[in-house]
């Protein structure tokens, strides 16, 4: 039996209706639409529903596998491109950057220049820019290459989960693809771990890249005849608003990169930081003054949907430094293969799968979001103090509690606070909250990451060993990393009392008065399962 065929009916008719479909726009989890700018699709036929669930499945899968892939052949394209771990950790944040800053943007562009036209796109720019990232004979190309696929990706992930929202509109076909997308992006995490792995020892890195290009371009094909088609629509774009918080960012994350390198009194690096500051301001004045800001700074009044955001931040910024310096810990200080690096993995997709699933399945309708969010924060951070401990012999025993407990603190943790970053949000500022929280987690992933780094190129090795010595390179790495894992840990601990102290406890009154959209499905709830499937590409 098809996924399409146990999804059942989309309409009554041989049509998916055109009123249900246009419904979607007042609410829909794309990040940046609003009610009266929602774009009008033509009718889809019924047969086409299948068509149109595989192609948004298998583009999800493509992200997902792109996150997970590239971090298992980190330590090949350092080898052959002669990059440095500092140089390295811009492969991830060129991604997350151009991702996380735009993603607003795109999810806007989908609602006026249609989220099929807008789809088509994102996906074209993805695929051109997976295939030159695996033709970059230089490092320039390949940043470059990565930062054209976020491009990509920003415009493409909001327009997907969209499209598949407005095709299944009833609550029980709607819940059935929203499971199918979160398994995809479970699984996904899974696959990619392993794909990776077994790509780059049996063929090259390069094809962590080429591997998106025949899958993209059959899904292009497919989704230029079967998505529904739309009238355009009149609205503004705050484009100025996003091209600055995106360089802000990227100048803060400069900034720490190169502080790693060049000292912290470097003039480069003073004016990299400072150009982050006013870049940020900046974008704070043109936010207040805009008739429709990227990103409304209202949505920052209230203090648990405040503290929510920030501690979002704090979970991915520290999470960042597992995946970026495990992979290389179990490649240059075990000699493990990479798909040995990928299978060892493993462990952390599971967990995050199996609790975020009992978390919006089971304990949320029991526990306080401010409880399970402190549980998850806490768990997180003794994953990650438990890897701290690891040294130049430990072994895969060794590994696997701070792999468990790691994974199952993120899953605990993703989903309480994604739903805390969307209590009490007015219903046409649902989706742009919705799309602040993936923002926080793109922007935060990026900047915890070159925090991390700095510290990791900073903290020196044993004095006890010689210079030179062939333990020399590996002590330099294992000290660097186990410091790394340490600050990751101090940011898990400022979340989790950020979340204990700043965080109230949600009165039965304020939890049954939820915004709820037409099919009975609260706002919340959908955009926690996307945000779960975004923190399992992460993995």
């Amino acid at each position: 039996m098809t996924i399409a065929t146990r999804l059942g009916r989309p309409s009554a008719d041989d049509n998916i209706s055109t009123d249900a479909i246009a419904s979607e726009g007042a609410t829909s989890t794309n990040p940046a639409s609003t009610p009266h700018l929602a774009e009008t699709p033509t009718p889809v036929k019924r047969r086409y529903a299948g068509l149109i669930l595989a192609v948004v499945l298998i583009t999800q899968l493509m992200i997902v596998l792109d996150s997970a892939i590239v971090n298992i052949a980190l330590p090949d394209i350092g080898s052959q491109l002669h990059m440095t771990s500092t140089s390295l950790s811009w492969i991830v944040n060129a991604y997350t950057l151009a991702f996380g800053g735009l993603l607003m943007l795109g999810a806007r562009a989908g609602d006026i220049l249609s989220r099929r036209n807008t789809f088509l796109a994102g996906l074209t720019i993805f695929v051109a820019a997976s295939l030159s990232g695996g033709v970059a004979q230089d490092q320039t190309l390949l940043l470059a290459s990565r930062a054209l696929q976020g491009v990509g990706a920003a415009l493409l992930a909001p327009s997907a989960l969209a499209i598949l929202m407005s095709i299944y509109t009833t609550g029980r076909d709607r819940t059935r693809a929203i499971g199918y997308y979160t398994v995809v992006s479970a699984s996904g995490a899974a696959i990619g771990l392993i794909a990776g792995g077994v790509l780059t020892s049996v063929a090259s890195w390069r094809w962590v890249f080429f591997v998106n290009v025949p899958i993209g371009i059959v899904v292009l094909a497919i989704g230029a005849r079967v998505l529904p088609r739309a009238k355009l629509q009149r609205g503004s774009v705050d484009a100025v608003g996003a091209v600055l918080v995106t360089l802000g960012m990227t100048s803060l994350v400069y900034g720490f990169i190169r502080a790693a390198s060049d000292g912290w009194g470097d003039t480069g690096t003073l004016a990299a930081f400072v150009a982050g500051v006013v870049l940020l301001a900046a974008f704070v004045s043109i936010e207040l003054r805009v008739a429709a800001p990227i990103m409304p700074l209202r949505l920052f009044a209230d203090r648990d949907r405040a503290a929510a955001y920030v501690a979002r931040l704090l979970l991915v910024a520290g999470s960042m430094g597992t995946f970026f310096f495990m992979s290389q810990y179990m490649q240059i200080v075990l000699g493990w293969s990479a798909w040995q690096s990928g299978l060892a993995f493993l462990p952390i997709p599971v967990c995050v799968f199996t609790a975020s699933q009992l978390v919006s399945r089971v304990i949320a309708v029991r526990v306080s979001t401010k409880v399970i969010a402190a549980v998850g924060t806490l768990l997180s951070g003794i994953g990650l103090a438990l890897m701290a401990t690891l040294g130049a012999h430990s072994t895969y025993a060794d590994m696997i509690p701070g792999l468990v407990i790691f994974g199952l603190g993120n899953g605990i943790a993703f989903v309480p606070l994604t739903t805390a970053g969307l209590s009490g949000v007015a219903p046409a500022d649902t989706s742009v909250a919705s799309g602040l929280v993936n923002v926080t987690q793109q922007l935060g992933g990026a900047l915890g990451l070159a925090i991390l780094v700095t510290v990791f190129s900073t903290a020196g090795s044993n004095p006890a060993v010689a210079p030179g010595s062939p333990a020399h390179a590996v002590d330099v790495f294992v000290n660097g990393a186990d410091r790394g894992f340490l600050v990751a840990g101090g940011m898990l601990a400022v979340a989790f009392v950020l979340v204990a102290l700043v965080m109230r406890r949600p009165s039965r009154a304020a939890s049954a008065a939820a915004p709820v959209d037409g099919d009975g499905f609260d706002a919340a709830e959908l955009m926690a399962i996307e945000t779960a499937t975004e923190a399992l590409a992460e993995a």
